[in-house]
């Protein structure tokens, strides 16, 4: 599985633009994992629009993750899923989508983490490590609980939720293979914002 250390996910409410031309920004600026989440809109314009980002990650070769949709993943030939606490079970999920797709588990605790671990995930989303504005996730984790977590289980955690340039060092001296972030990226200079992040990384 490829985890360059940045994952973008897609927030159209954020930036104001499509998915597609904040995808393409993305990539151009160097990243190469997206994941399509959209809460909004119709299963079908949902489909519509990952068929295009299929096709323009592919360009970039570049992961492409769906939220939530299983059969949507398959029919646009995603790299993978992420499913959320509602959203069909990790075992179910892989009955359908099969071995050679990934899927990524939501987790805010510990019990949750070892669970998606022993139950075949390919990675956790962790979180909310910090305050975030973007989505009602609950209380800030912090980066003790992730640093526990990365103790207890051995698939690679992207940690999640108010995630910036002012607090990545912590939270990869903590231990994250990983960030996603959609806020961080999307607000002010996409490309820059990326760009910085990136240089970050590079540095761990």
């Amino acid at each position: 599985m490829y985890l360059n250390g940045l994952c973008f996910i897609t927030d159209r409410k954020l930036s104001g633009l499509s998915p597609e031309d904040m995808t393409l920004k993305v990539l151009e600026a160097g990243a190469k994992w997206v994941q399509y989440r959209e809460k909004e809109r119709s299963k079908r314009e949902i489909y519509e629009e990952a068929v295009m980002l299929r096709r323009l990650t592919k360009d970039y070769n570049a992961v492409f993750i769906i939220n939530d949709y299983v059969d949507i993943a398959i029919c646009v030939d995603a790299d993978g899923v992420h499913l959320g606490e509602d959203d069909l079970p990790l075992k179910e999920a892989r009955k359908i989508i099969g071995r050679n797709r990934i899927i990524g588990i939501s987790t805010h605790n510990l019990e949750q983490a070892i669970d998606a671990g022993r139950d075949g995930a390919d990675y956790i989303g962790f979180g909310p490590v910090f305050h975030t504005k973007t989505k009602n996730a609950g209380k800030p984790k912090g980066v003790k609980m992730l640093q526990e977590i990365k103790k207890q289980v051995k698939i690679p955690v992207v940690a999640i939720g108010g995630i910036g340039i002012e607090n990545i060092s912590s939270v990869l001296d903590n231990g994250a293979d990983a960030v996603a972030s959609a806020s961080a990226i999307l607000k002010g200079d996409i490309e820059e914002n990326v760009k910085r992040f990136m240089e970050h990384l590079r540095e761990k």
